[in-house]
């Protein structure tokens, strides 16, 4: 398998999996304060979003790079 299908396959799947779940959690951990050997943290959920538009457009360059690399 050639790395540009090896690309194409990856593109395809991050698309499917982009569309599927629409984004993904994170938990960040923040220092609040910090006095002498007393530390207070604060965990902070983080959302990110990934837009319909690419994981359509991962999808379709995922696609044309299969096509194109099975031509050659």
């Amino acid at each position: 398998m050639n790395s540009i299908r090896a690309v194409a396959l990856v593109l395809i799947v991050g698309g499917a999996l982009a569309l599927l779940y629409g984004g993904f959690s994170y938990t960040q951990d923040t220092s609040a304060a910090k006095i002498g050997p007393i530390e207070l943290t604060v965990k902070e959920k983080k959302n990110v979003n990934i837009p319909v538009w690419a994981g359509v457009g991962a999808l379709v360059l995922g696609g044309v790079l299969l096509v194109t690399a099975g031509k050659r």
